[in-house]
This record gives C-alpha cells, structure tokens and sequence, in this order.
C-alpha cells in the first residue's frame, strides 16, 4: 500500500507530504484545484517521463518521493533480478533537474524508468475516465476473464510452449529455406566433386606421372643413346673400358718405383672398377627399354586431367586440388545431412505444437466455463448500478492461429438498452456507462487476485442519487483488502471514505499553491454538506451530510 507521498516544487505544490491509511481514501476538490496535479506526481513516481515544466520553481530540482509497504506484494524476486534491496518499506524517488534531466531511485539505488515503470505496475493501479478505453482491448477482455478462470499459470505455461514452438518453427524454416535455396548450388558442389574424385588424386602423383611420360614418350631417344655409351664404353679395340684396362696396367708397371706412380695405379683401379659397374648399368638399362604405348595414353589422359583441375581451380599442385576436394566434400555432406536435420526438426516442433494445442485446448475450456459466471455478475452489479437492460455476448471460437494468448477469437459484445443490438463497447456504451461497467470488472477482479492500491479518478462522473450510492458502496467493499481511493465529486461516494483529504488552492506571498487537508470528521461534515448544497451550506445540508455519514 502507499503509505506516504511528499512533493516539492512540482507544478501548484510547493512543499506536502501526505500519510495515508489502509481502506477507502476519498479525495475532494473543486475543479482546478489541483487534484490531476496529485496524479500527475504519483505518475512520475510510477515511471512516467518528466519535463520541466513540471517544476514550479525552475532553479530548484523538484523532488517526488513515495513510501510503499510491500508486505502483501509478492516482489522479492523482482528486485532480485534487478539487483535492488529489497525492503518491506520501499520508497521510490524521482527527481527533476533545473537541467531538465530527471532521476529516479529505488530505495536510494539509481534505476531507469523502464525498471521504475515496471514495479510501478505492481504498486498502484490509476484508473480515470479515459482508461475506459481498455474495455474494447482485446488483451484487457482476456484478461479479466483468465483471471475468473484462474488461468494465470496455466496461461503461463502455454506462453512459454509458444515461445519454443515459435524458436523451433523458425529453425525449420530456416532450414528448409537453405534446402531450397543452395539446391542449385548443392548440384554444382557434388558435380565438382565427383570430377575430382574421379583423379584419385594423391601427394607426388604428378611427378611420378610426368616422369614416366618424359622416359616412355622418349624412349627411343633414349634406347638410342644408352646403345651409344654402351658401345663406347666396350667397343672391343677402341673402346673406353679397354684403353681404361691398358692405362691401368701402364701404371701398374710403373707403381714398384714411386708412391706417386701407385696412388695414380690405385686411383686409375677405382676409376676402372667403377667404370666397369656404370657399363654394366648402361647395358641392363639398354636391354630393359620396353614401354607400353596403352600405359603412356593412360598416363598422358591422366596428367591431362590433372592440368585441367589445376586450370580450372587455379592452382599447382595435386596438394592443392586434393585440399579443394576436402572442402566441397565437406559442402556435399552438410547438404546431404540436412534432409536428416529436418526431419529431426520436424518431429521437435511436432512435439512442441501438440503440448502447445493441448494448453490451448485447456484454456478454452476453463474460459468457457466462466463466461456465464462472468456474463451473470456484470448484468447483476450493473443493474444495481442503474443499468437494468444491459446485457453481455461472450464468446469463445477457436481458430488454427496461436497467439500469445491463446487460440482463441474473444467476441466481447455489449447491448445497454432491452431489444438492442449488440455491438463493440466502445460503439454502443456511453462514457458513463464504460465507467460503470469499468468499476464492475475492477470489482470481480478484486475478488480473484490481489489487486494493487487502486485510484479511481472520477469514475463516478455522470451518475447521480442511488447509483452514486452503489458505486460508493462497491468501492467501499474493494477496500476491505486493498487501499482504494477515489477522486470524486459525488457526496453519496466521498461519504463511504474511511478517510478524507480535501484539495484547495490559496495564494501565498502572492503565488497560488495547492494545499491538502486531512479532514476530521466535522470536517468532513462541512466538506459533503457544500458539495450537497453549494458554498452556501444551509442546516439541513449539514443534516444531509451527516446521515450520509451515519450510514458508513
């Protein structure tokens, strides 16, 4: 409940600080007094945005602070989340700079005014003519009638399911959107692929295919050439090996008479032993040139294909065309798994959209069930209110959309005259009627769930006698477990208050100011009496005013 409201230099107000009490809490005031003023302050305390123009005196900063009891608010976890003290007693303050830039504090830690707007939801409920609007609102209808239902876990639940049908939907279609998109490119991808795979690619291929072509393509060239030094190396008369054999025996006859003359021997020997071998090799080498003309096409085709690749990919080693091969390899088995991938997927959304039916399936039928409970209460309280033809067309038809409330269509249908036509509320309510039928729902919402410290602001606007009367009476109930106020010029309402806070305005030093008074209860005579008879209170307005007490 707020317990305590102090404003400094805000618009009309100078200096106040106001307590406030559990229960009904009326607030009077002629018009232009400045009771929008207090509104307006309790509005920047809940989040709403500053300017300065709010200030009364632009050099000083303007201070709003309120004082909360969180008791009865089940807010720990809140500001858990948002790394905020949490205390019975809260006090929320806003601040507005000469410079124009405005503060705002939860329990003495900075916080935004998105933070500030989200607690201030949870803390007071500011309800004025023009909220009627809210009743054509199809979050608002759903709202009302989940909360009958006692939907508010349940509909949790199905929030979160639609939040993972949703996350996993999008997923799906992501995939089959890159199924359908790199079809085309897959198709390439495998063609290039399967070229390269068809080299049988492999490290030091090229070379060894390149030199067995340079040998097979030359053969001749080189059979040719082998025979030469063959016959040079052993030709019978002039040939190398026998002038070799004839030097060496030269100096095997000149080794006895120096040890130059035998080292040269030795080294001759060797040249001769070596020579001999090389021969040997030259002969075999000779005698073994034999290549296959198939093989050499083969190899020729094979080296082809190589150049090719290499061409096209733009590179110079098989290394190279092999690392290529790896990665569209790689693209071809992405593209491959993918027809897995989805179907997997298909069956994790399948799941998702079967619970996410099933809730939705809950939900409609716990609403259906409150609809005539719900229908019945509105008719039976509006027509204590003076509204004994209205009547309510609800109704419930679920579609194949789901949405973040469900799948349902909410029809929310009003007629206010017996024999009328049902239509929008919004087209076929009065202002005064909206606010009646608004009293009435925040009255069955009351009895369902804890409600915040709720402030009507001339709800009563248009009514008169009786109906003010029941409307007084309505608040007075909602009362019993919240804080309730209500702005009003309505003596049978201002009456039900359990306490009474009159707003004036008076000149001070000559500047008009906003003044409030706390008033006692003869006080509180004096104040109903004038607004039963004008500034003129006569005796029997003041009789009037105190049965209109005596009966609360």
């Amino acid at each position: 409940m707020l317990q305590s409201l102090a404003i400094k230099n805000f618009a009309l107000i100078e200096d106040i600080k106001l307590d406030f009490s559990e229960g009904f809490t009326i607030i009077t005031g002629e018009t232009g007094s400045g009771k929008s003023i207090l509104l307006d302050a309790l509005s920047l305390v809940l989040g709403k945005r500053a300017d300065l123009s709010s200030l009364r005196n632009r050099e000083e900063k303007c201070v709003i602070e309120a004082e909360f009891s969180l008791g009865n608010y089940p807010l720990a976890s809140f500001f858990a989340e948002e790394e905020l003290d949490y205390d019975d007693t809260t006090i929320i303050r806003r601040e507005i700079l000469p410079s124009g830039k405005s503060r705002a504090f939860i329990n003495d830690s900075p916080v935004t005014l998105e933070v500030l707007s989200q607690l201030g939801k949870s803390l007071i409920d500011i309800h004025s003519q023009h909220d009627t609007q809210q009743l054509s609102e199809e979050e608002f209808q759903f709202f009302l009638i989940d909360s009958l239902a006692g939907n508010t876990s349940l509909l949790e639940e199905y929030q979160e399911t639609l939040k993972l049908y949703r996350k996993e939907n999008k997923k799906l279609k992501e995939l089959l959107d890159f199924q359908k998109n790199t079809q085309k490119e897959h198709d390439y991808n495998t063609f290039v692929l399967e070229e390269l795979q068809e080299a049988h690619l492999e490290e030091g291929m090229q070379e060894e295919l390149e030199e067995y072509y340079k040998q097979a393509s030359n053969s001749e060239s080189i059979r040719d050439n082998l025979s030469e030094s063959a016959r040079l190396l052993s030709e019978e008369e002039t040939g190398i090996m026998t002038q070799m054999r004839e030097l060496s025996s030269l100096f095997s006859r000149l080794s006895p008479y120096s040890e130059t003359y035998n080292d040269l021997y030795e080294r001759l020997d060797s040249c001769y032993i070596e020579l001999d071998d090389i021969s040997r090799e030259i002969y075999d080498l000779a005698d073994n040139i034999e290549f296959d003309p198939k093989q050499l096409v083969r190899v020729q085709k094979k080296l082809q294909k190589i150049y090719d690749l290499q061409k096209k990919h733009k590179v110079s080693t098989v290394k190279e065309l092999m690392d290529i091969e790896e990665e569209y390899a790689q693209k071809v088995t992405q593209m491959e798994n993918i027809e897995g991938d989805i179907l997997l997927q298909e069956k994790v959304v399948a799941n998702h959209l079967k619970e996410l039916n099933s809730l939705a399936q809950k939900l409609h039928t716990t609403r259906e069930k409150v609809v005539p409970t719900l229908t019945k209460s509105l008719q039976s309280t509006l027509k204590d209110l003076g509204m004994p033809n209205a009547q309510f067309q609800i109704s419930l038809i679920p579609t194949e959309e789901y949405l973040s409330l469900g799948n349902d269509h909410l029809s929310f249908l009003f007629s206010a005259n017996k024999g009328g036509n049902f239509g929008l509320l919004k087209k076929t309510a009065s202002g005064g009627e909206l606010s009646r039928i608004m009293l009435t729902i925040k009255h069955l919402l009351a009895t369902k769930i804890a409600l915040p410290t709720i402030i009507f602001d001339e709800i009563d606007t248009g009514v008169s006698g009786e109906i003010a009367h029941k409307m007084g009476e309505i608040m007075k109930q909602m009362s019993q477990n919240r804080q309730v106020f209500a702005i009003s010029h309505l003596p049978q309402v201002a009456s039900k208050g359990d306490a009474h806070i009159r707003i004036y305005k008076t000149d001070i030093a000559g500047r008009t100011t906003t003044q409030f008074q706390v008033l006692s209860y003869e006080e509180r005579i004096e104040e109903i009496a004038q607004m039963l008879g004008g500034k003129n209170i006569t005796e029997s307005a003041r009789e009037h005013a105190k049965q209109l007490l005596s009966k609360n």
